[in-house]
């Protein structure tokens, strides 16, 4: 073989080396794989050409660019604000929402940052929302606060291609002078439903002895017969004395006196 045609084979082998590197870079860039929970935004010389994901799919790396999308549930946390209540009381209050992208093509081209806009646009409603509230609703109506926070928020972002799932208010923090008011509160709440529980054991029991009045009304001897019990459970005290009627005294002597007979008897065994 000549010098000549050695040269020129050698220069074709390089040739090709070249080419084949190109062609390899060339797929490399060209391959984009993505994963079920992902998609890609695709843009040709500046124009929105299509979403493209999951899997595996081809582009042109000299004439498009993509932006991929993140499709799975974000957990995005609202910093505490500073909000007066519609009575007048300034509380701290923070929330979070949980959103998610299901389009992508107006995630991307719609707003800038459509995570960032979503947390300030949370933090604008929370301060609205919550200072038209009374603090008790505040405290004791979260499910439905938690409801019309979701749904104007969902509705704001519906044109960026955002779904708010759920907004919950995590915690609200009252001050000092606040907490003090609310213990005093709940303590003559407290008092409030003692008294009344004590006021229907008085009902209760006011009743049940007009009950057996009336029994003892309608059976004299069944009163007589109690009248002597509770006579002998107080000649039971020691150094007690028994006033009774007249016409019970000589009940009351044969009671004192079986009591003290016993009495004795119990003396003179020891």
């Amino acid at each position: 073989m000549k010098f000549g045609e050695s040269v020129s084979v050698m220069w074709l082998e390089g040739l090709l080396v070249f080419i084949v590197f190109l062609v390899a870079i060339f797929l490399m860039a060209a391959i984009r794989v993505l994963r079920e929970y992902e998609r890609a935004v695709r843009f040709r010389l500046g124009r929105f050409v299509g979403i493209k994901g999951p899997g595996i799919f081809l582009i042109n790396p000299i004439l498009d660019r993509i932006k991929k999308v993140d499709l799975r549930t974000i957990t995005l946390d609202v910093p505490k604000q500073n909000i007066i209540t519609k009575d007048n009381v300034s509380v701290n209050v923070d929330a979070v929402v949980y959103m998610r992208v299901v389009n992508p093509g107006d995630a991307i081209m719609k707003v800038e940052h459509y995570i960032m806009a979503t947390s300030l646009l949370a933090q604008t409603t929370l301060r609205d929302v919550l200072g038209q509230r009374d603090l008790d609703e505040l405290l004791t109506k979260r499910d439905e606060l938690n409801v019309s926070l979701q749904k104007i928020i969902d509705e704001a972002t519906d044109a960026w291609g955002i779904k708010v799932s759920s907004v919950t208010v995590r915690d609200v923090s009252l001050p000092d002078e606040m907490l003090r008011a609310i213990a005093k509160q709940a303590e003559a709440e407290r008092e409030r439903r003692s008294r009344v529980i004590m006021a229907q054991g008085e009902f209760e029991a006011a009743k049940k002895m007009a009950e057996a009045a009336k029994q003892y009304q309608e059976n004299p001897s069944a009163i007589r017969l109690r009248e002597l019990q509770t006579l002998t459970e107080i000649a039971r005290e020691k150094n007690m004395i028994v006033v009774s009627p007249t016409q019970l005294g000589t009940r009351l002597g044969e009671v004192l006196g079986v009591t003290t007979a016993l009495r004795k008897k119990g003396k003179g065994k020891e």
